[in-house]
């Protein structure tokens, strides 16, 4: 049988990789972001759909809210990233450091690392000489630290995919809830963020492997709920003449 495979023996349509964990993060962020525009936004112009007629009004709370949660995104995820790379890079310089002063130490501890997971001290050194004189740092950012010293996180790109991915969300409820006439604007908007919102959970469920239904009951529930309060809210409003 002529079969054709790769120099590591897996399979050629095998997803493996540190580049496919990130991109696979980087999905989950996403379609976490977009759910969270559509929940904060479909309960914001749903309460003021309650409680206002008013199209210009509803425009206004919608788009305001859009962008201030989309910055909020961005600003916190920017804040967040840009922490967790400076303990990174710390901990980066500090193994630099070592390997300068303390090559043999090093050696001697990264052989132990794979002593650890189950080679013999025979395989284990020669694999630990072996990595150290390919590339010393990376081998020891890696095996010691879990860090790849030439993929680490972008603030600036986790900030922009951030606000990206909250303003699609966001954007469904706004038209949703500005498009259809007055009278069916809160039907049409408890018909559509659910079944987004089913979306999202179902596309989360995917990428992380975990079961669909509750997933994805998890997320519609939780939305419906927040859209239900608000409409309650509004309609308090309304009805006291705030």
């Amino acid at each position: 049988m002529n079969r054709s495979t790769s120099t590591s023996g897996a399979h050629p349509h095998e997803p493996h990789g540190e580049g496919f964990a990130s991109t696979l993060n980087w999905l989950r962020a996403g379609v976490l972001g977009a759910n969270d525009g559509i929940v904060s936004t479909a309960g914001l112009v749903v309460g003021v759909a309650a409680a206002t007629t008013s199209t210009s009004a509803l425009f206004t709370a919608g788009i305001a809210g859009l962008f201030a949660g989309a910055i909020s995104m961005a600003v916190g995820e920017y804040v967040s990233v840009s922490t967790q790379r400076d303990a990174e890079r710390a901990l980066l310089a500090t193994e630099r450091k070592e390997l300068e002063e303390e090559p043999n130490y090093e050696l001697a501890e990264l052989t132990g690392i794979y002593r650890a997971k189950g080679l013999s001290a025979e395989t284990a050194r020669k694999v630990a000489e072996e990595l150290t004189a390919h590339d010393a740092f990376a081998a020891h950012a890696e095996a010691e630290l879990g860090l790849r010293p030439d993929q680490l996180t972008n603030p600036w790109q986790a900030a922009f995919s951030s606000a990206v991915a909250f303003t699609l969300g966001a954007l469904l409820p706004l038209l949703a809830i500005l498009l259809p006439p007055v009278t069916a604007r809160i039907p049409v908007t408890f018909t559509a963020v659910p079944a987004a919102l089913a979306l999202t959970g179902s596309i989360s469920a995917a990428l992380g492997g975990s079961p669909r239904g509750r997933a994805v009951a998890r997320v519609v529930l939780g939305g419906t709920l927040a859209m239900a309060v608000t409409y309650g809210i509004g309609q308090l409003v309304a009805g006291v003449g705030i």
